[in-house]
């Protein structure tokens, strides 16, 4: 494979998943998408910034629910939304 595959894989992935972003954040499902934004404006980090961190979280659980086969853990997720900035480590 080439860097050109990877980085324009990598870039449809982050704008797909930072587009499920905004899409939870304009339905308010799950509600912590939206609390989450609001709680990192308000202490200064940049909309685009906030988009970034949310879509690592939204992209570390689907990972691990592909990896164990399992559906999506929507508790897991929105508590790992609501610690933002601070990343979740391995779900174990």
């Amino acid at each position: 494979m080439t860097d050109d595959i990877d980085d324009g894989e990598e870039a449809f992935a982050e704008a797909t998943l930072t587009q499920a972003i905004e899409n939870q954040i304009e339905a308010g499902e799950p509600p912590a998408a939206r609390a989450t934004l609001n709680k990192l404006t308000l202490v200064g980090y940049e909309r685009e910034e906030i988009l970034q961190l949310m879509a690592l979280v939204l992209a570390h659980e689907i990972d691990a629910m592909l990896a164990a086969d399992r559906p999506f853990d929507t508790e897991w997720y929105e508590r790992a939304l609501r610690a933002l900035p601070d990343l979740p480590e391995d779900q174990g």
